[in-house]
């Protein structure tokens, strides 16, 4: 397994083309975008369509962050089940943000079909699998919920787990209809030209190094000159820099690994054959899915470590034997790792930093729909809309209690994890 020259698998695969549109001269514009992700192409798409002016800076490539390091699973909803996203918001809120992010794959799905975007979608759902008794009982509640609110999920018997799975490994699942999988780095340079398209100026390899508040606005300079906007939204999440003082101490990073085989053909026409992503209820979850090309990718928290035959490796050819003893070895392709923002109570955050600043942060490992959802969002907010319309309520920063230290606790637990399960 080389070192890979590119960020991911999904660099190196998506059929949409990379966009590199360099700098070079000063720009005047309505709103102001750092960050070329999901969330920051889908605030400038959206914006433009409302016949805003938007500019997009990258400071290295198009999906550079968790964007096009992504698993690729299309999920509805967050990581928490919704009684307990109300539970936190409160009523009113909670129902918002859930329903709103329950249609999140559909709205993602209209976009793809819209701007024909060539992202290896697919439709048939994820598996939340269930690795124990106990969390055959999590999705339980979870699957009762959903059901409550009308939502197309259906919880799967043991047998019926391993026949859409292809592995014995699993107790039940919770089948999401609404849910996909797609080439997650295909998506966001598709947002990219449909944003172009839209009229959006996107510049790649341009740094901000800082932003100043001036009278009517912000002015963002770069190496390569300077952004004048009204607006600015930072749409950095998990890859926050100094750039806003406090912002990235909001949360705790983490990494999340991924580890794919070559193309197994015929080898792997009974492992997910209907093509769902899934992920399963370990505290330390792992993900696994099938591309296009009849790749298996596997993954968990944690980075990448070691290279050709290294820890990561040897972790991801015991966990397929494990799950699927009669494949047989295989040889790996690739491997990456991005960084996922989390926060204490595991929901995302819009923050108003100053006037016309404003932050989306922290999807918690959920970056594809609600990366796209909170964009739109923030359009409509530019676009004349009030706060009090968003998604959720908006916020000042505040630090991440002992952020330093958990962010080394679970780098290490993680690390651990990865020796533990290789052997």
């Amino acid at each position: 397994m080389p070192v890979p020259s590119t960020l991911s698998l999904w660099d190196e695969t998506a059929q949409e083309q990379d966009l590199h549109t360099p700098m070079k001269a000063d720009v005047v514009t309505d709103v102001a975008i750092v960050g070329g992700g999901y969330t920051g192409l889908s605030t400038a798409l959206h914006a433009a369509e409302q016949g805003l002016a938007c500019c997009v800076l990258e400071a290295r490539q198009i999906g550079f962050g968790g964007s096009g390091r992504n698993v690729g699973l299309l999920n509805a909803g967050l990581w928490l089940p919704p009684q307990d996203v109300r539970a936190r918001l409160g009523s009113a809120d909670g129902t918002r943000l859930v329903d709103i992010l329950g249609e999140g794959p559909s709205y993602v799905m209209s976009l793809i079909e819209r701007h024909q975007i060539r992202c290896e979608l697919t439709r048939s759902g994820t598996i939340h699998a269930a690795h124990s008794p106990k969390g055959l009982k999590d999705l339980e509640r979870r699957a009762g919920e959903w059901s409550r609110l009308g939502a197309p999920v259906r919880l799967l018997s043991r047998q019926e787990t391993t026949e859409k799975i292809g592995s014995e490994a699993f107790y039940g699942g919770l089948l999401d209809a609404r849910a996909g999988t797609l080439n997650p780095m295909g998506y966001v340079r598709g947002l990219a030209r449909a944003a172009q398209a839209a009229g959006v100026r996107i510049h790649t390899g341009v740094a901000v190094t800082a932003l100043v508040k001036q009278a009517g606005g912000w002015v963002l300079e770069t190496a390569q000159g300077t952004v004048r906007a009204k607006s600015v939204i930072l749409a950095t999440n998990a890859y926050s820099d100094d750039l806003w003082p406090g912002l990235k101490q909001s949360f705790v990073p983490i990494h999340f690994f991924q580890v794919a085989t070559e193309p197994l053909g015929e080898r792997v026409a009974r492992i997910l054959p209907e093509r769902q992503g899934i992920w399963d209820t370990g505290q330390i979850m792992f993900s696994l899915r099938r591309d296009a090309a009849d790749r298996l990718i596997i993954g968990s928290m944690g980075s990448v470590i070691g290279g050709e035959k290294g820890l990561s490796e040897r972790w991801a050819a015991r966990q397929l034997a494990r799950l699927f003893p009669d494949l047989g070895p295989v040889r790996f392709e690739t491997a990456w790792h991005g960084r996922i923002a989390m926060t204490g109570d595991h929901l995302p955050r819009i923050h108003r930093l100053d006037e016309g600043l404003y932050t989306p942060i922290g999807y918690n490992g959920r970056g594809i729909a609600p990366g796209t959802v909170f964009g739109k969002a923030m359009a409509d907010l530019l676009a004349g809309g009030r706060e009090a319309d968003l998604l959720m309520p908006v916020t000042d920063v505040r630090p991440e209690t002992a952020r330093g230290l958990k962010a080394g606790f679970y780098s290490a637990a993680f690390a651990a994890n990865q020796v533990l399960r290789s052997l």
